[in-house]
């Protein structure tokens, strides 16, 4: 399930909208259809600096979605 970020080109609201298949997405503030669909960037957190000190390679774990652990 994609998350798209819009600007509507009516009202100028900026919003993130959840699109299914061929769903259409729509402006929560007016309604509005007239989108400009924006460039969507994302981040991944490698947890705390504890973590990344207890664990020299937290960040390609946390990337990969599991706890480092070294025991």
């Amino acid at each position: 399930m994609p998350i798209y970020e819009y600007v509507c080109k009516d009202c100028k609201k900026r919003f993130e909208a959840l699109v299914f298949g061929s769903q259409k997405a729509s402006c929560p503030l007016c309604n509005g259809t007239n989108l400009d669909q924006q460039i969507s960037v994302f981040s991944v957190g490698a947890g705390t600096r504890s973590e990344q000190a207890a664990c020299p390679s937290a960040a390609s774990c946390a990337s990969a979605g599991r706890a480092c652990n070294l025991s």
